[in-house]
């Protein structure tokens, strides 16, 4: 029994309170003519339509003769419920005295309204979109008014509430329970008005939001999972970016990928680094679950739901044309959860893992190294070199010095020397 309020203004707030609190008016102008509003167990007063304050008259129930009020009741033109509730609602017939004027009513009873739950999500960043739902079903016709004011500029270091006025949040055309803030500003906060009317009152809520929080995404689109031609335990995974997100190269989109055997409790997850996968441990011969959701890439906000799931099969190309046993499909369940095992036998192949910039620092490292070897022992050799020859040619000018056993023995003993 909702709708929008597009084409009330804050005078339609300020009757409806004052309909709660002044319980001897005769509420006019909402809903179909002739209809009055209640509270269950609360006074209710109907007034006879076209009949001026104080003219006496009579209360009927429509299709019955009884008599509800008469004109000696001193109400003038008023019927009084003291406690209405459920049996109370339906059609009522007032007539003047003189039967010249009569006048249908009909009561409807429900609850005033509550203050409601509300919402708000960015799917992009641009723009901010807020739902809302009644926390109490009031019963009767109820609209919504929206607005919003920016609560900080950007670059401001502090917080400054009520910092611009009050604009209204336009709401959807299709009559849906959201309204959306165009061209929103990224680093700014917003603080959101929704307020519900009935006739019955009004009540509202404030909600403060920030861009970073509430950015979430919508999930990814076009999924497509195909399996690879040879290869029984690979699948091919691509999708596309959301077409509400804006693709530009300063906000973009990261994922996560999970799959599934079939019918299996668990999912395994991987995050892409593109739009696209290749599932390497898919068990052969069995379909596979596959889905995928969408995060800004600088972890604002949170993750977007998971996008529809996409089966596929990997390739049978190299398996055999036979009936795959069961207790095989298992062991391979069981081996493709299991953690990788190292391979026993070594790969024939030369490993070479160096990046070739390092390779070309090694090469001139090792070359400086040899230079400088060289070097050293050159200047080495032209030392002992230099020793030599100046030790030689103190040998020629000086007069020759006998050697180090001379004095050591006598001369008289020297071999070949006869006594004198």
């Amino acid at each position: 029994m909702s709708s929008s309020c597009s084409g009330l203004s804050r005078v339609l707030v300020a009757i409806a309170i004052a309909l709660v609190s002044a319980s001897s008016s005769c509420p006019q102008g909402w809903g179909p003519p002739g209809v009055q509003y209640g509270q269950p167990g609360r006074l209710v007063m109907l007034c006879c339509p076209g009949v001026s304050a104080g003219t006496p008259v009579n209360w009927f129930r429509d299709r019955e003769s009884r008599l509800l009020q008469g004109p000696d009741s001193g109400l003038g033109h008023k019927l009084v419920l003291a406690r209405a509730d459920s049996t109370d609602e339906g059609t009522y017939i007032c007539r003047t005295l003189d039967d010249e004027v009569e006048g249908t009513v009909t009561l409807k009873l429900g609850y005033p309204p509550s203050r409601p739950v509300v919402s708000c999500q960015a799917s992009d960043y641009e723009n901010i979109s807020c739902t809302w739902s009644p926390s109490q079903v009031s019963g009767l016709p109820t609209c919504y008014l929206t607005s919003y004011r920016m609560k900080m500029l950007p670059g401001t270091g502090h917080q400054r509430v009520n910092l611009s006025a009050w604009k209204p949040c336009p709401q959807d055309p299709l009559g849906n329970p959201r309204c959306v803030i165009y061209w929103a500003e990224f680093w700014s906060q917003y603080r959101i008005n929704v307020t519900e009317v009935n006739p019955l009152g009004a009540s509202t809520r404030l909600l403060d939001v920030s861009f970073w929080d509430i950015l979430r995404p919508d999930p990814p689109e076009g999924l497509r999972v195909e399996s690879v031609p040879g290869y029984p335990r690979r699948l091919h995974a691509s999708w596309m970016y959301p077409t509400s997100w804006p693709q530009k190269p300063h906000f973009t989109l990261k994922f996560r990928l999970q799959y599934r055997p079939a019918q299996h409790p668990a999912w395994s997850t991987v995050e892409p680094i593109d739009l696209e996968e290749v599932i390497t441990d898919a068990v052969a011969g069995l379909p596979h679950e596959v889905r995928v959701s969408a995060r800004d890439f600088l972890d604002a906000g949170t993750w977007s739901t998971w996008s529809p799931v996409v089966l596929g099969t990997p390739s049978t190309e190299s398996l055999t044309n036979e009936i795959p046993d069961p207790g095989k499909i298992y062991t391979q369940l069981v081996d493709s959860m299991a953690p990788p095992r190292p391979s026993l036998q070594p790969d024939p192949r030369p490993l070479n893992h160096r990046d070739p910039l390092e390779q070309m620092v090694v090469l001139v490292s090792l070359g400086v190294f040899s230079f400088l070897g060289l070097a050293a022992g050159a200047l080495t050799l032209g030392f002992c070199c230099l020793f030599r020859l100046r030790l030689r040619w103190s040998r020629k000018d000086g007069p020759q010095k006998p050697g180090f056993l001379a004095s050591m023995i006598p001369a008289d003993k020297l071999p070949g020397i006869p006594d004198l």
